[in-house]
């Protein structure tokens, strides 16, 4: 494997990486085992990726960190979201 094709694997699979604890907390409607910190400072770090490639201008780097970004918020929004409404 050349060092492209690692990067774009690599990128793809962190990129997707929460997408099943978001379709999880949003079938169950909760998320009282899910710790805010874990979404919270991956969700930080992940825009602080995005926006180094922004200040390089690496477009791959850029668009690798949109999808782990949102769905990094959406899970903060919905642990403080659903831990209000169950309490």
């Amino acid at each position: 494997m050349n060092p492209t094709t690692i990067g774009l694997v690599a990128g793809s699979i962190t990129s997707i990486a929460a997408i099943p604890q978001v379709i999880k907390t949003l079938r169950t409607r909760h998320a009282r085992d899910i710790s805010i910190w874990q979404p919270l400072l991956l969700a930080i770090g992940v825009a602080l990726w995005m926006v180094y490639g922004i200040l390089i201008h690496d477009q791959p780097l850029i668009l690798a960190n949109i999808i782990p970004l949102l769905c990094n918020i959406l899970l903060v929004g919905m642990k403080l979201y659903f831990d209000r409404s169950s309490a």
